[in-house]
C-alpha cells in the first residue's frame, strides 16, 4: 500500500467505506493475514480483533491471502481454504489492474481453485488502491458441519 494515500487506505479504496467493515470484521474477531504486503494495515478495526500474520489457525474468523501471482495462488488457495472453519471467510487479495499492476489472477481463476473445494465467492471489493479481494465463504449447506469437506 503507497503510504502516500492514507484516506483510501482508511476506506479501502473509492467507495468510501471503512476498510475494516468491507471486509466484514466485527468486534472481538480473530483475523490472519497470509503474505501480508509491506505497508498494508487494517485501520479502524472494532474492538477485541486479534489481528495477526500466517495461515489460518484455531478459530480464525477472517483470512486475507494476498497473492501477486497465479503460480502461487495455486499451491496454496487450496490449503487456505480447507483450514477455514465452518464460519469463517476467506479473502484473496491480488494486485489491482486499474491502479496500474499487473497480475496473471483473476476473479474467474479464482473460482476455477476454489469453487471446486465448497466454498463459493460472495463479495468482491477493492481492498486498498494496490489491491481487488474476493471473498469466500462455505457453501450453506456445508457452513453447519462440524468438519466440512478438507
Amino acid at each position: 500500500m503507497n503510504g502516500s494515500r492514507p484516506a483510501s487506505a482508511a476506506t479501502g479504496g473509492y467507495s468510501g467505506t471503512p476498510l475494516a467493515k468491507k471486509i466484514g470484521i466485527k468486534a472481538g474477531q480473530r483475523v490472519r493475514i497470509v503474505h501480508r504486503p509491506e505497508g498494508w494495515a487494517i485501520p479502524g478495526l472494532p474492538e477485541g480483533c486479534d489481528v495477526s500474520d500466517g495461515g489460518p489457525q484455531g478459530t480464525t474468523d477472517i483470512v486475507l491471502a494476498f497473492f501477486r501471482a497465479r503460480k502461487d495462488l495455486d499451491e496454496q488457495a487450496a490449503g487456505l481454504a480447507r483450514a477455514l472453519a465452518p464460519h469463517a471467510m476467506l479473502w484473496i487479495a491480488w494486485p489491482c489492474r486499474a491502479a496500474g499492476h499487473e497480475s496473471d489472477i483473476t476473479e474467474n481463476a479464482l473460482r476455477e481453485l476454489l469453487l471446486p473445494l465448497g466454498v463459493v465467492d460472495v463479495k468482491v471489493a477493492s481492498l486498498g488502491e494496490d489491491w481487488s479481494g474476493l471473498k469466500f465463504v462455505w457453501r450453506k449447506e456445508l457452513r453447519g458441519s462440524v468438519d466440512p469437506p478438507r
